[in-house]
């Protein structure tokens, strides 16, 4: 099958002029949409293919395969006994109830509504636990890094984004296994003639896979609203407005014009202009509603309910905040500039920091730094990295081919303008001023026990992998296992994420790269030299956890892990009132499920980080990619717990042995064959 990543999409070269506002038609199609599509947006939703729910017995065997490198022998006996009493007694009547209940609700899949209520019912705070970063490569040409400049493009990149969505002209997402053959007009001349009850069937001919789209809905004018127990997501889809941050104090500001059009570059960057101006007549602000958002839910919850018993602050907040197609966060010096070389200080400041100038809430929110440093921190129930990727890939690509404003662009004066630039001035009583101290006190303790450290690795990309025909993710996954084996001498909970979006709603499935494989090769690899396998035979056992690895991503794409099975199945009986099976309850279970490596990997050409927080105390958020030119890991730990600084010296050492077998091995194979010849 296939690994999916985002669609790069046709781009041609980048312009190095600037678009003349004042001879851009503003209201006219090329300036309005990003994309006209030859397909509607949703042209092959009707015609995905449902998630499907797992045989019974498949999801035992691939849960006990999971666990075994990470029990003892004795462990995995029991587990395994328990197993077969869950297979073979509650678990085939759950089974039989989801699968029920699936077949009475075809319009969505068996893990949606489960993973949404997973998501909005937990208590903890957004960032670190929840909220990603992804951090944009900069502009190259110093007149559109600007702060103000790049914010300019990059909101008019999302309003064209957005609009083409809204009108149903955004391209179809589509993973293309050969893009040259199929990313192009013919391939869509032939989709469109194709019966909509049929399209993505008649695509996969072309080895063309749809995905699913659903999710694209909420990525503007979407706010998580936190309510006792269980968080809700509100839409405001006819917006106009946007939310704008800087130095605590709030903002908003009109992009659409009153008949629904994007408004022209020289306006947006006059308005944005006209904000910066006010705010810097102003003092920072001393209650920073924004660190609210970093609270525990529930705690949040009760804070915004006193908040808004204030009918002008339930007013301006639920409109003007809550209403705003997203949030741009313009951050100044005190919160730092990019450092190629030692990037942590920015990238902890980005993820979460002081909260002062973030809104968590948001679905998405675009935070440039003072050097036009630009990265999305997303609120991450309502979607999943192929929605988010898509968007970012897409802005980036039309900022850097086409941006509409420079430094040396003349703007529309907006001062005085209070009816398209707002400033919002809330009531403060003593009540919300002591939340907002004590969710401050909160946040800036949590992370100062908050260690991140970066490495980048030169000697192994995507060329290495390539040229000795090894899998990139797999080969990283392996580093990850062999680091840690070294470091403190076990195997533990391994996450990696699959997206499922090739079915109707599919969210994702969960990969354990932690295999019997990656074991076997680690032990051989740390044995002392003398009783080492051979080269041959270690790059014999690379191939091998390759070979597994690939197995797994290919059964998790399609559906076909245990993970989501389970956790539907757990929920079931829940749903039913059933008390909870003696599966879940197993020492494996919860090993299994505590993700002490938790891992994501961004595979995209316009990125140049992400950061993500441990999902356990005593974790490793481990965000990573393998590109042309380097390896690279951002990891994430809480000090005293984990210890992210051994697992990052470790993982240096692991990609060296790696790479030492593979050029060994490689060697050998090269001296056999001249010999023979």
């Amino acid at each position: 099958m296939f690994r999916l990543k985002v669609n790069k999409g046709r781009l041609g070269s980048a312009v190095s002029a600037t678009r003349n506002s004042t001879t851009t038609t503003t209201h006219g199609n090329h300036y309005q949409y990003l994309q006209t599509s030859k397909l509607p947006t949703l042209y092959f939703q009707r015609s995905l293919p449902r998630l499907p729910i797992p045989l019974l017995e498949k999801s035992c065997e691939r849960f006990l395969s999971a666990v075994q490198p990470i029990v003892s022998p004795d462990e995995y006996r029991q587990t395994q006994q328990v197993v077969e009493e869950f297979r073979q007694g509650i678990g085939m009547e759950l089974h039989a109830k989801l699968k029920q209940r699936d077949e009475a609700n075809k319009h969505t899949s068996y893990i949606s509504q489960p993973w949404f209520d997973m998501y909005l019912a937990d208590r903890v705070p957004l960032p670190l636990n929840y909220n990603p970063l992804v951090v944009l490569k900069n502009e190259t040409r110093p007149e559109y890094q600007q702060q103000v400049v790049r914010a300019t493009n990059m909101i008019i990149s999302s309003l064209r984004f957005w609009r083409s969505l809204q009108a149903n002209k955004l391209e179809p997402e589509v993973y293309h296994m050969n893009p040259k053959k199929t990313d192009t007009d013919s391939y869509r001349r032939w989709m469109s003639v194709a019966p909509k009850a049929f399209a993505t069937y008649a695509s996969y001919a072309f080895k063309a896979f749809p995905l699913d789209m659903s999710q694209y809905s909420r990525l503007f004018g979407t706010s998580r609203i936190p309510r006792i127990g269980k968080d809700e997501l509100v839409l405001s889809p006819d917006s106009k407005h946007i939310m704008v941050m800087r130095r605590g104090n709030m903002y908003t500001m009109n992009v659409l014009d009153s008949s629904g059009y994007i408004e022209s570059p020289s306006v947006i960057l006059g308005r944005l202009k006209s904000i910066i101006e006010l705010d810097s007549q102003k003092e920072a602000a001393s209650v920073p509603l924004g660190v609210l958002t970093s609270s525990q839910r529930d705690e949040w919850a009760k804070s915004r309910a006193h908040f808004i018993s204030s009918s002008k602050n339930a007013e301006l907040l639920q409109r003007e905040v809550d209403g705003a197609l997203f949030c741009v966060s313009l951050d100044g010096v005190e919160d730092g500039v990019y450092n190629d070389d030692n990037p942590s200080p920015l990238l902890k400041e980005l993820l979460a920091g002081k909260a002062t100038n973030r809104w968590f809430d948001k679905s998405i929110s675009l935070v440039i730094s003072v050097d036009g440093t630009t990265s999305i921190n997303f609120e991450h129930s309502w979607g999943d990295g192929v929605a988010v990727l898509r968007y970012l890939n897409e802005i980036y690509r039309d900022t850097t081919k086409q941006p509409y404003v420079s430094s040396s662009t003349p703007h529309t004066p907006a001062d005085g303008d209070s009816y398209n630039v707002r400033s919002l001035d809330f009531e403060i009583d003593d009540k919300t001023r002591a939340a907002v101290e004590a969710a401050y006190s909160k946040n800036a303790s949590i992370m100062a026990n908050l260690d991140m450290n970066v490495m980048k690795y030169p000697n192994l990309n995507k060329g290495t992998c390539k040229r000795h025909g090894l899998s990139p993710d797999s080969i990283m996954q392996l580093s990850f296992q062999l680091a840690y084996r070294q470091a403190f001498q076990r195997y533990v909970g391994t996450y990696e994420s699959c997206s499922t979006s090739a079915f109707r709603h599919g969210r994702t499935e969960t990969m354990r790269p932690c295999t019997m494989a990656t074991k076997a090769f680690c032990e051989a690899v740390l044995q002392p030299s003398q009783k080492q396998p051979s080269a041959g035979e270690l790059r014999a056992m690379i191939d091998k956890c390759s070979s597994v690895h690939g197995q797994l991503t290919k059964e998790a794409a399609m559906g076909q892990g245990f993970d989501r099975h389970l956790f539907a199945l757990r929920h079931m009986a829940e749903l039913e009132g059933l008390p909870q099976p003696a599966l879940y309850e197993t020492e494996a279970y919860r090993r299994i499920n505590y993700n002490i490596i938790s891992t994501s990997t961004l595979g995209a050409d316009t990125v140049i980080a992400g950061s993500f927080g441990p999902v356990v105390k005593d974790g490793l958020g481990l965000g990573y990619s393998i590109q042309n030119d380097m390896a690279g890991a951002i990891v994430t730990s809480y000090k005293g717990q984990a210890q992210g600084k051994e697992f990052i010296d470790s993982l240096e050492s692991a990609f060296d042995t790696i790479c030492t077998v593979i050029e060994r091995s490689s060697s050998s194979a090269a001296k056999v064959s001249a010999n023979r010849n």
